[in-house]
C-alpha cells in the first residue's frame, strides 16, 4: 500500500468507500448515500482547504483507493485554528489489515510542521476497531455525548477523543 494526497480522479472511489458506512453502519450519521457530485464540496474543502487540512488516500498495488484519512477544521472560530478533527475510513475489504495505522502514521507525519496543538476525533460507539486505532495513536477519551444521533431506528452515543499533535 502507498499513501498520497487525494486527486480528483479518486472522488468516485472515496464516495463508494464512504457510502458503505452510510448504508450499512452507524459510524457516520449520514443516512442517504452520495454521488461523487454530492461529495464535490467535501473533496474540494479537504484538498484546497489550506494549512492543517488534509485528505490522504491509501492505494493498493493496482493504484485503487483502499481507504482515506482526513483532517478538517474543528470549528469556524479563529481561536480553534490550532485544533483539527481527524477521520478515517477503510474500504470494507481492507478492514483489519493495518490500513488505518498506515494512514494515520502518514497523516500525523504530514502535519508535524503545522501549527497544531490538538487533534480531536469523534466516533459512534461501540466501534472497537476505531477505538483500538485511536488509542494506539495516543488519543484519550474526553467524554461521551449520549444518544445524539438516530440511525437505523435507534439512538447512538458519540465518544470524543483528543491527543496533542506531538505525543
Amino acid at each position: 500500500m502507498k499513501v498520497r494526497p487525494a486527486v480528483e480522479a479518486d472522488l468516485p472511489a472515496l464516495t463508494e468507500i464512504y457510502n458503505h458506512y452510510v448504508i450499512h453502519t452507524p459510524i457516520t450519521f449520514d443516512t442517504h448515500p452520495f454521488t461523487p457530485d454530492d461529495r464535490r464540496r467535501w473533496f474540494d474543502d479537504h484538498t484546497t482547504g489550506g494549512p492543517r487540512i488534509r485528505l490522504l488516500v491509501a492505494t493498493d498495488d493496482s493504484n485503487r483507493v483502499a481507504g482515506y484519512a482526513t483532517t478538517s477544521r474543528f470549528r469556524p472560530k479563529d481561536a480553534y485554528d490550532t485544533t483539527v478533527e481527524s477521520s478515517i475510513y477503510c474500504g470494507a475489504a481492507c478492514v483489519g489489515r493495518g490500513l488505518g495505522t498506515l494512514l494515520y502514521t502518514e497523516m500525523f507525519n504530514s502535519l508535524a510542521a503545522e501549527d497544531i496543538n490538538r487533534i480531536v476525533a469523534g466516533m459512534t460507539i461501540p466501534n472497537e476497531a476505531s477505538l483500538a486505532l485511536h488509542r494506539r495513536f495516543g488519543f484519550r477519551s474526553v467524554g461521551v455525548f449520549s444518544a445524539v444521533g438516530r440511525k437505523f431506528d435507534r439512538y447512538w452515543d458519540v465518544e470524543w477523543f483528543e491527543r496533542p499533535l506531538k505525543v
